[in-house]
């Protein structure tokens, strides 16, 4: 199963999230749960880099992907960013909708010691 963490302030605002594990839906290569999840992540990573010139802090290796905004100016786009988050999580919330047995989102709100 996959498990998706989505971290989110206090006001709401995304500041991360993490994907762990594989689907088990079908073979490796074949799995088309964990081929949507990796290409929903990692496309709102890429995305957030191309369109806002932020670079979230990641890690990625084997059925994990981490990644989580730093400490941002007061001139970075943040709109822009948390609707590049939010509409990532509309699209795995959608997969959990068909495919709840493979995928589970997880919403937790960082405290100040948390962050």
């Amino acid at each position: 199963m996959i498990i998706v963490r989505i971290e989110r302030l206090e006001d709401g605002t995304i500041q991360g999230f993490s994907s762990r594990g594989h689907a088990g839906y079908a073979d490796p290569g074949e799995d088309i749960v964990c081929a949507a999840v990796s290409a929903i992540t990692v496309g709102a990573v890429n995305s957030i880099e191309s369109l806002t010139g932020v670079v979230m802090k990641s890690k990625m290796k084997d059925g994990f992907l981490s990644a989580r905004l730093r400490n941002l100016s007061e001139d970075a786009p943040h709109e822009k960013i948390q609707l590049l988050l939010e509409s990532m999580q509309v699209m795995l919330v959608t997969i959990e909708e068909s495919y709840g047995e493979y995928i589970k989102i997880k919403q937790v709100t960082l405290t100040e010691k948390r962050r």
